[in-house]
């Protein structure tokens, strides 16, 4: 039964498809859950800093269990997606509504899109990497799939990486320098794969070329099967998704950067270059992305087995609840500032 308790990542839809039904100002409900009930859970239940046996390891890294609970995410996001932005479109609901939809639909994109499609961007099967592409179609940050696996995870905790936050940047200014440099970068990326590689612009190894049909295409079939509402509503979910996932990368890498040893390269990606959470209930819901160091140290180890290393820095609260902190400036910096260690303090200010 324990290896079940990732079914726990369904609540967000779930509340989701319930705030839809209820309508009027349980529209709202979804943001309340996901940054109202989840982070006093978290406050509630202690953290965890186990780790599993070689023996467990052994079993939880071939159980299917652990795959189809990513799987599931597909039928689910889309099915709220298509569900809400029909209904969304047949001009039911007051402005009010709309806006809390659009919430809770972003909020399902980001929590069970955007992040199992990071999880599954990481798998070396075909199929896993599709899904990965489709899971990032509706928050239109398909580039995401190029940048992070060819970008972020080689440059992370260095002024290359445009997903590292710099020491004492407020997460508003973070939004846009991160949104914008990963965007031109996912294409310069694509541009040296391509050179490197030896295909054409029209090849299907372009992926940046591909990614943009596909975006245009799936906002002109909104358009046209559900009109400028369901437009405008898929395009503020999408945001939102984005947005949630860019306040994540910046908790994630707050003033962390590596040393640039005598030859001008820098030292590898060790524990301490990501902060770490060991919160139960943001574990389970976010699949274990919350071990965040562990993740950077070996990026293939699946969701199931990643483990807590004491000498990465930790974060005081859970994912949800440093999500709130960091819309507050000058809270956020006065409770992290002081925990980035020292001998990070000089080359991040």
């Amino acid at each position: 039964m324990k290896d079940l308790k990732y079914v726990a990542a369904f609540s967000t839809p779930l509340v989701a498809f319930i705030a839809l039904y209820l309508g009027g100002y349980y529209t709202y409900l979804t943001l309340i859950y996901a940054f109202g009930i989840i982070p006093i859970m978290e406050l509630i239940f202690s953290q965890s800093k186990a780790n599993l046996s070689p023996e467990e390891v052994t079993k939880k890294s071939t159980n299917p269990i652990f795959d189809w609970l990513l799987y599931l995410n597909i039928p689910i996001v889309f099915g709220l997606l298509l569900i809400t932005v029909f209904n969304v479109s047949t001009g039911m609901y007051e402005t009010y509504e709309l806006v809390g939809l659009i919430f809770s639909t972003g909020i399902v994109l980001g929590s069970n899109g955007i992040n199992v499609a990071h999880e599954l961007g990481h798998r070396q099967t075909k199929a896993a990497q599709i899904m990965a592409k489709l899971l990032l179609l509706p928050s239109l940050y398909m580039h995401f799939f190029v940048e992070h696996n060819f970008g972020h995870h080689l440059h992370a905790a260095t002024k290359e990486d445009p997903a590292t936050a710099r020491y004492n940047q407020a997460v508003y200014s973070f939004w846009i320098t991160s949104t914008i440099r990963q965007y031109g970068k996912a294409w310069k990326i694509q541009k040296d794969l391509r050179k490197r590689e030896k295909f054409s612009f029209f090849s299907p190894k372009n992926n940046m070329f591909w990614f943009t049909v596909l975006q245009v295409a799936y906002l002109a079939t909104i358009f046209y099967f559900f009109g400028s509402i369901g437009f405008i509503f898929v395009i503020g979910s999408a945001i939102v998704s984005f947005l949630l996932l860019e306040t994540i990368n910046y908790i994630e890498h707050y003033g962390l950067l590596r040393k640039k040893l005598p030859s001008g390269r820098y030292e590898r990606v060790r524990e301490v270059h990501s902060w770490n959470s060991n919160h139960t209930i943001g574990r389970i819901v976010l699949y274990e992305l919350t071990r965040h160091s562990d993740h950077h140290y070996k990026a293939s180890k699946k969701y199931q087995l990643l483990d807590c290393h004491e000498e990465s820095p930790q974060m005081p609260y859970g994912y949800p609840t440093s999500m709130i902190l960091a819309l507050i400036p000058p809270l956020w910096f006065k409770v992290m500032n002081k925990r980035i260690p020292s001998e990070m303090i000089s080359t991040t200010k």
